[in-house]
């Protein structure tokens, strides 16, 4: 396409052009003699407002600004899975090898690779009527994922033409599809769709199934759901990334689609380098056949991390729609706000709270809605569970983006920094954290666990708000003072909170655990309280109570005790039964 559109203005990232009245918005554009990639967010008349996102370095005015017709898209098709992109989807790989060292301006929008063949199995023959979302085709991307070839939405018709199986690259008409008005479409290995548009589902259902992730702290305390959203804050080294890590590596999502969204490019690297050699525990595979990289650190252009978060959750949703259960870990949206307000404010717009743009609770909630569990359109249950990282400056939960995205998530994940220095991870808080999804999530606990594991959970966490109302009389006077069956209180939520809630990421039994143990851990550990509490209540001093043996055992167990072997529980629990009847007949 042609244009007499020119450049009159840059701005960092920000580009004004003339002669642009037949541009529309949202519209992907070509800017520069280098064509770098833009995006119309602005038409006023003839003059349009464009975000560029590569860097506009040497960019002049007067060099011409080109349509495309079209708004940002990301193709979608096989090469996606275990592969790595920037936040507009091109690859990495390719990208290194085209500009060594450093993502060249005026590479184009490059994104799968054409010439890699693929094995193909058709599942439709001559005469069959397609409609939106039906599978015409398999591919095996990776040995864990099949990708399934889909019919785009708003595209119907009568296959006319089929080729047989082989291998072909995406390029390929694999069918071709007959319309009622005789219009005719070739269906190729993959589909085109625009990144800020949500993919269309027949029906969003209820939210009943748990996102289980083998940390105790999320899986009884606050648990997320298959389909919901969830923020975990908290400032610098509190575990943010490494909590997201353990989430990916070990959450029993079908894909995860990771976002590293303006974080440092060490991070990356390290996530680079850990996940190739990670093992999958479900399938003994490598954790990259079933992993996305999207890659935009803090030095790449900052339109492109806006962008990055779009980019990623459009992935998500292709996937989605072929009926996985996916799990989106951004990391972090306030990186991606802080973007939003350097661009807001390059655009001269009037700032809000912080320097903030007025639109940025809109922005955050068009994101988190994304998530939900679905019925998709080929009549298959699905969903995109959205876990976004928030960068809290100095630590305050009260500046905008934090505050703005408790609104719009049902799980709150509050990471402390006293307890990151002290070396508690997960550093989860258990005091500003919460899950609003304990309720709609009971009904599957109780059939596949327990029906007495919210029980549980209650009674632990009312453990733990008691200990922090004594620990504050205990800072001013000391433990001596309180009755004996309060400092059996700190005792026992000493037991929750090291032989529990603090969780080893390093230790074979200790890094992922079952469910089953989980909950096993908390009535060994509701056991001891209940025989210790009968013993004070006898009058036997604290001193002889806390069997400091046996309470070292509890807290240990995680260690001692085999996830595919829990007999040693039941073990444990007889000898702590058989150490406190002796106890008590001795004090008779």
């Amino acid at each position: 396409m042609t244009s007499n559109s020119k450049i009159i203005m840059i701005n960092g990232p920000v580009v004004k052009a003339d002669d642009m009245a037949a541009f529309k918005m949202r519209e992907m554009v070509m800017v520069g003699n280098k064509k770098l990639i833009g995006e119309v967010i602005a038409l006023d008349g003839a003059v349009g407002t464009i975000q560029v996102y590569e860097e506009t370095e040497g960019l002049k005015v007067n060099e011409p600004v080109l349509p495309t017709g079209k708004p940002l898209s990301l193709k979608l098709g096989p090469g996606l899975m275990g592969n790595m992109f920037d936040g507009i989807e091109r690859p990495l790989h390719k990208i290194e090898e085209i500009s060594k060292g450093f993502i060249g301006e005026g590479i184009g929008l490059i994104s799968l690779d054409e010439e890699k063949s693929w094995q193909v199995e058709i599942t439709v023959k001559m005469g069959d009527s397609l409609k939106p979302g039906d599978i015409y085709a398999r591919v095996q991307e990776t040995d864990i994922i099949e990708h399934r070839l889909m019919v785009p939405p708003s595209v119907t018709g009568e296959v006319v033409h089929v080729v047989p199986n082989g291998a072909y690259t995406i390029e390929t008409a694999l069918v071709q599809l007959k319309g009622q008005k005789g219009k005719r479409t070739d269906l190729k290995m993959y589909q085109e769709w625009p990144i800020r548009l949500p993919r269309p589902v027949n029906e969003r259902k209820m939210l009943t199934q748990p996102l289980v992730t083998g940390q105790r702290v999320l899986d009884i305390f606050f648990p997320l759901a298959k389909g919901g959203t969830a923020a975990i804050p908290g400032g610098f080294g509190t575990g943010k990334t490494m909590t997201q890590h353990q989430l990916a590596k070990w959450s029993d999502a079908d894909i995860i689609v990771y976002i590293g969204c303006g974080e440092r490019g060490n991070e990356m690297t390290d996530v680079l380098e850990v996940f190739p050699s990670l093992i999958d525990p479900k399938t003994e595979k490598p954790l990259m056949e079933r992993t996305i990289l999207i890659a935009n650190t803090s030095n790449m252009p900052v339109a492109a991390r806006e962008a990055s978060v779009y980019t990623g959750i459009t992935l998500a949703e292709y996937y989605r729609d072929m009926g996985y259960h996916v799990a989106i870990m951004a990391d972090s949206t306030s990186r991606w706000a802080e973007a939003l307000r350097e661009i807001s404010g390059r655009l001269e717009e009037m700032p809000a709270e912080e320097g903030y743009p007025a639109y940025l609770p809109s922005r955050l909630a068009e994101f988190y809605e994304r998530a939900g569990y679905v019925e998709t359109l080929n009549c298959q249950e699905a969903s995109v569970t959205i876990i976004g990282a928030v960068s809290p400056a100095g630590g305050d939960f009260s500046e905008p983006v934090t505050e703005n995205t408790k609104r719009f998530v049902n799980a709150f994940l509050a990471l402390d920094k006293k307890l990151a220095y002290a070396r508690h991870y997960p550093a989860i808080n258990w005091l500003n954290s919460y899950s609003g999804y304990i309720k709609v999530l009971g009904p599957w606990y109780t059939e596949n666990i327990s029906s007495d594991v919210l029980e549980l959970r209650n009674e632990m966490l009312q453990i733990l708000y008691e200990e922090n109302k004594l620990s504050d009389i205990v800072a001013l006077v000391g433990e001596d003072v309180l009755p004996d069956d309060q400092r059996l209180v700190l005792e026992i939520a000493k037991v929750i909170k090291i032989g529990y809630l603090q969780q080893n990421a390093f230790h074979k039994d200790d890094t992922y655990v079952p469910l089953p143990k989980q909950h096993l851990m908390l009535e060994m550990i509701k056991f001891l309280y209940e025989k210790s509490a009968e013993a004070v209540h006898m009058g036997i001093p604290i001193s002889k109570v806390k069997n400091v043996e046996l309470y070292n055992k509890v807290m240990k167990m995680k260690y001692t005790i085999p996830n595919d072997d829990l007999t040693g529980i039941g073990r444990l629990m007889t000898e702590i039964e058989s150490y406190y009847n002796g106890l008590i007949a001795s004090y008779q």
